[in-house]
């Protein structure tokens, strides 16, 4: 087997969010020793590498003001620049007057976005993961960090990241906004459950969802005053009705005036962000029109529900092509093996990081397809044998993304194996293996093909 080198190879990096489609590039280093004229022993190495963008420019990034290295066939200059949109603006106009056409900065936090968001349509942008340009130590300065990524970017060794166009960014934030408001409802609903332990009401012992119909009810009259616990068990629907003692016996408590107050604003709070979440979801709605098709597509795939396939359709796109394979995308998305090797000996290395919110998604959807009779479930069950539930649902996640990019990619819908899959693919072993234990429980076996039903 070939080893890639450091510059092609994808498994190697550091954590981040790396666009996969890089360009291979000649970066062979040619030294020449050339006799200065102080003696002929004296010697000045040379090292020089291919020139990929002959005009080009680095960008340090910080909130306040950002850092411009240019280095074009005239010479090399830098400038510092605020990060308010004229002050972008002046960047780009400099820029464009060096003949620049190449321009790489690095990913600090959210405060690369508005230079990219001017940059986009003039310029040859590549955004770059710091983990991966990282300097030799020492000496180090905003215009040295600059000029240190114009050197790189020149000589075309940096992997860009993956940044998807407006539309799809677009998406990615409302998709994102959502996931917020999801775990901030969470949370408050956390906040009500310890205000009723505080309170000694132990409704989430008998119900299961303390917001539900009845729990809301229940809790609306409670910050409203109501005691008697007898009345608020009457207001159960459904068959928590069949409870109504053991609610009325829950709802026991003593519940402070504090403790009214914090329920009225907690369950207020709730209510604005359930609708909060309704209107991001249609607004979400209503941008995925045009990619029904994939996300329908998706659904098919067990364990994936609406919200894990709108997930993955903004974060990959409709249609994953900016990934060469599912290798490249399961890399991206950080569900692939890690890779540590040290002596010819492969030692044990975490996932790399990736796209936090697709893994989330993956992972989730994989534990929810490992409960379900289905190949992926079975894979599950095949491997926690010998694994820990988690290290499996991590692998079942990994095949998810595998079928995920070709369910985009190729345009076609998921084709089930069946749970029976990995059974029919060991048939002889498990034959062998069971005519094995029953001969040494001291019987005669001679396995017969059962007949075609007529």
């Amino acid at each position: 087997m070939v080893r890639e080198s450091p510059t092609d190879s994808l498994a190697w990096r550091a954590q981040g969010t790396t666009y996969c489609c890089h360009r291979k590039v000649n970066t062979q280093i040619r030294i020449r020793v050339i006799e200065l004229e102080r003696g002929p022993t004296s010697v000045e190495r040379v090292d020089s590498m291919d020139v990929i963008h002959s005009h080009c420019a680095g960008i340090d990034v910080h909130k306040k003001s950002v850092v411009a290295h240019v280095h074009v066939p005239e010479g090399s200059e830098a400038r510092t620049f605020g990060t308010t949109t004229d002050e972008i603006l002046a960047l780009s106009d400099w820029l464009a007057q060096k003949e620049v056409r190449d321009v790489a900065m690095e990913s600090t936090g959210p405060y690369w976005k508005p230079i990219w968001n001017v940059l986009e349509g003039s310029f040859e942008v590549v955004l770059v993961n710091p983990q991966h340009i990282k300097a030799v130590p020492g000496r180090k300065t905003d215009v040295k960090d600059a000029e240190w990524i114009c050197d790189l970017h020149r000589h075309g060794l940096l992997p860009r990241s993956y940044v998807p166009q407006r539309p799809q960014r677009e998406l990615r934030e409302l998709v994102r906004y959502r996931k917020s408001l999801i775990e901030e409802r969470s949370r408050e609903v956390n906040r009500i459950q310890k205000t009723l332990e505080g309170a000694n009401i132990k409704l989430g012992s008998v119900a299961s969802n303390v917001l539900g119909v009845s729990g809301r009810a229940m809790l609306e009259q409670l910050a409203n005053g109501v005691e008697d616990p007898e009345v608020l068990a009457q207001l159960a629907k459904g068959r928590l009705r069949n409870k109504r003692e053991d609610l009325a016996e829950a709802l026991k408590g003593l519940v402070q005036p504090h403790q009214r107050f914090m329920l009225r604003t907690q369950l207020l709070h709730v209510s604005d962000l359930e609708t909060v979440i309704e209107e991001v979801e249609t607004e979400i709605r209503s941008r995925l029109d045009p990619f029904e098709d994939a996300v329908a597509r998706l659904m098919t795939i067990p364990g994936v529900g609406r919200r894990v396939a709108e997930v993955i359709v903004v974060e990959v796109g409709p249609d994953a092509s900016h990934f060469p394979s599912d290798r490249h995308l399961a890399s991206w998305a950080g569900l692939c093996p890690g890779n540590r090797e040290s002596a010819g000996k492969r030692l044990g290395a975490r996932s790399r990081q990736g796209n936090q919110h697709l893994k989330q998604a993956m992972v989730e959807a994989a534990w929810a397809a490992s409960h379900t009779a289905t190949y992926l479930g079975a894979q599950f069950r095949h491997l926690s044998k010998r694994l820990k539930s988690k290290k499996a649902t991590v692998a079942v996640a990994h095949s998810l993304i595998t079928i995920v990019y070709h369910v985009l990619h190729d345009g076609v819908a998921y084709n089930e194996l069946g749970q029976d899959y990995f059974d029919r693919r060991n048939r002889e072993y498990l034959e062998r293996q069971a005519i094995r234990r029953l001969e040494g429980l001291g019987y005669e076996v001679t396995l017969v093909p059962k007949s075609p039903a007529a």
